[in-house]
């Protein structure tokens, strides 16, 4: 029978799409001490928590040295349902509840300023089914351009608005300060972002190896033209264009 000690230390990266959040995790992984922080929970079932689960879901996330990393977006599922699995009381917080699977959980959040780029990305992976590309993999040979709908990369742009609105409350109601990747800093300074966070979970950051990125940028000529189309459609008769 496997008897997996809790992690020494856990940490919870809290994402939205397309922030460099898979781009993130692939990095910290490759360093071989910041865990393995994959989404283990999105094809698990929050009605169905038991101990030996959250130990596989241990077991998946931890490296060697103790170090358990994780990957979500806020499902507030999962805490509701973590709260009555350890049956704790309502008065504690979201964080505090989080902390009782994962424990001595540091928190780091990923977000993107631009967020008309943000839901420019978004639907254009939806629409091409390419979420990720591989370095050195070709794009995908798909004519995009007829694909362009305002509604709907207005319709992201507002839920990636309010799923930030929501991680902030959690973080506001335990008085957590997270450690905040921005989208544009990571592509800017790959190397020295990593480094950040693995100082962040005081981990060391001399003789690390970090792998190259793991995935080329997907924005195209496409994106730009999409970018610019929603940007003057949805200040169409403004008295004052902020953008």
């Amino acid at each position: 029978m496997r008897s997996l000690k809790k992690p020494l230390k856990s940490y919870t990266i809290w994402f939205s799409q397309r922030t460099g959040s898979t781009l993130l995790t692939k990095a910290l992984t490759s360093t071989g001490i910041a865990g393995n922080p994959a989404e283990l929970l999105h094809f698990r079932n929050p009605n169905n928590i038991t101990q030996d689960g959250i130990e596989k879901i241990w077991e998946e996330g931890t490296t060697s040295n103790g170090v358990f990393g994780l990957k979500t977006d806020l499902n507030r599922k999962w805490i509701t349902s973590l709260r009555e699995f350890y049956k704790l009381p309502i008065e504690m917080t979201e964080a505090e509840v989080w902390s009782s699977a994962f424990p001595n959980c540091q928190h780091i959040w990923m977000t993107r300023r631009n967020k008309v780029r943000l839901a420019v990305s978004w639907w254009r992976a939806i629409v091409s089914g390419e979420w990720h590309r591989k370095h050195g993999e070709k794009p995908k040979d798909v004519d995009l351009i007829e694909e362009y709908n305002f509604n709907a990369i207005h319709h992201l742009f507002i839920e990636s608005t309010m799923f930030e609105a929501s991680i902030e409350e959690f973080f506001t109601e335990a008085k957590v300060v997270p450690l905040t990747i921005v989208y544009e800093d990571f592509i800017r300074d790959y190397e020295g972002t990593v480094l950040k966070v693995l100082k962040f979970l005081n981990l060391p950051t001399q003789n690390i190896d970090i792998s190259p990125p793991y995935f080329e940028q997907i924005a195209d000529d496409v994106s730009e033209q999409w970018v610019q189309r929603y940007r003057e459609e949805c200040q169409k008769g403004w008295e004052h264009i902020r953008w």
